[in-house]
């Protein structure tokens, strides 16, 4: 009994870990690596089961904000329809003419959302090239570009650009579109490639056709794409008032090239 007990004793003693690795456990102890093996494998768990919950958190968030209530539904059918409403109002009321502008150009910026949209104006906008807010587009003021800006005033506002207006525009934020790709306008071989037809090879030939609303102003302003602005502050903070009263919208004749400058 007391042999048995003593071989036992020994194999305990003397024998490698039971479960085959080189080492002892004791010794690994003692060393001190098992403990810092194990203190990362729970820094890692923690910081894996935190991104888990944050996911989770983002998720849940997301799901309750796709929810929306009925009378979410019923407040934006209504603004749509008033949308419309105003529209037809402004047509009928308000007049405007290419008399009625200072200038044969004009520059428009959308600076509203789709909110409040009735789906006429949205389709305006799209035709006009302004889908989202903060693009911007060259313009010549014709009875029926003048119109379509009247019937989408609340989410627009246009004016006279200048000619360093029109400049700093198109080098600095100016692309082109060749086939189907867009391409900015680094170099003189891309507005010659899609424009040389009509006699303009540099981009300088491009700001001299759209400044001066030459006889090629639609191939060339088609050429060039709608102007991607940026606001300087975190929110874009718009009134829906006519700027001429102390709002956002609408005309502001000269006024424009200060806001172009500032979201240049």
């Amino acid at each position: 009994m007391s042999g048995s007990f003593l071989f036992v004793l020994n194999l305990l003693l003397f024998s490698p870990d039971i479960d085959g690795r080189s080492g002892t456990k004791s010794a690994q102890l003692c060393s001190g690596d098992g403990f810092e093996e194990e203190k990362a494998e729970n820094e890692d768990w923690a910081i894996k089961r935190r991104e888990r919950l944050n996911a989770k958190k983002k998720r849940k968030g997301e799901y309750k904000s796709t929810i929306k209530r009925p009378e979410q539904f019923v407040k934006e059918y209504r603004d749509k329809e008033l949308d419309f409403f105003r529209m037809r109002n402004r047509i009928k009321l308000r007049k405007i003419s290419v008399e009625d502008v200072k200038s044969e150009l004009l520059f428009v910026i959308r600076i509203r959302g789709k909110r409040e949209m009735h789906p006429k104006s949205k389709k305006i906008l799209n035709k006009l090239r302004l889908p989202h807010i903060l693009s911007g587009v060259f313009l010549k003021a014709t009875e029926s570009n003048l119109k379509m800006l009247l019937m989408v005033e609340p989410f627009v506002t246009f004016g006279y650009p200048n000619l360093k207006s029109v400049k700093e525009l198109i080098y600095k934020k100016g692309c082109g579109r060749i086939e189907k790709e867009i391409v900015p306008l680094t170099n003189n071989e891309v507005v010659e490639q899609a424009l040389g037809q009509y006699g303009m090879i540099c981009v300088e030939d491009v700001v001299h056709e759209i400044a001066n609303v030459g006889p090629h102003f639609r191939e060339a302003n088609f050429f060039l794409q709608p102007f991607k602005l940026k606001c300087p502050e975190k929110r874009l903070s718009v009134s829906k008032r006519p700027f001429k009263i102390g709002g956002d919208t609408g005309n502001r004749e000269d006024n424009i090239n200060e806001l172009i400058s500032k979201f240049n």
